[in-house]
């Protein structure tokens, strides 16, 4: 079994007043997991970093251009029996204005902002549930002991 880290994972978010929306990509029906709603992701290619990969692939898949960043205190894996590889994940938060709306890649059907409730509900994965989860309790000041790192844009 190998251990692979050629993923990126980036959650796009807004503040509507004091609360945050975010950013849900619904696959198209031609792809792997057909009609899976989620949020940016993407491979590393090689000779890349995780934060580079992460802004191409949002830049790709929605043509926003984030107002900030931050690395998420949180990896996500999941276990591949095609390859019988354990993927580690970096997690991604981006901040887009709040009047922007993306400009979707073919990989992807439609899009929709919707409530910290509504992505949880959406998403298929728990650690993808969890990264929401930081995101809105860190950007909401709801907790003060996690510690975003700022990337420069």
């Amino acid at each position: 079994m190998q251990i692979k880290n050629s993923m990126i994972e980036a959650h796009l978010f807004r503040k509507i007043g004091n609360d945050v929306e975010f950013l849900l990509l619904k696959r198209n029906n031609n792809g792997s997991y057909p009609g899976l709603w989620q949020m940016v992701t993407g491979r590393i290619n090689e000779n890349e970093t995780a934060v580079h990969a992460a802004k191409r692939e949002i830049k790709e898949e929605t043509k926003l251009i984030p107002k900030k960043m931050w690395v998420v205190p949180n990896v996500n894996s999941f276990y591949s029996p095609q390859d019988d590889s354990i993927y580690n994940i970096p997690v991604f938060a981006a901040l887009i204005d709040s009047k922007e709306n993306p400009i979707i890649s073919d990989e992807h059907a439609e899009f929709m902002w919707v409530t910290f409730d509504n992505a949880i509900k959406l998403l298929a994965w728990t650690g993808q549930r969890k990264s929401v989860k930081l995101i809105r309790q860190y950007f909401l000041k709801e907790i003060g002991f996690l510690n975003f790192t700022e990337i420069s844009i």
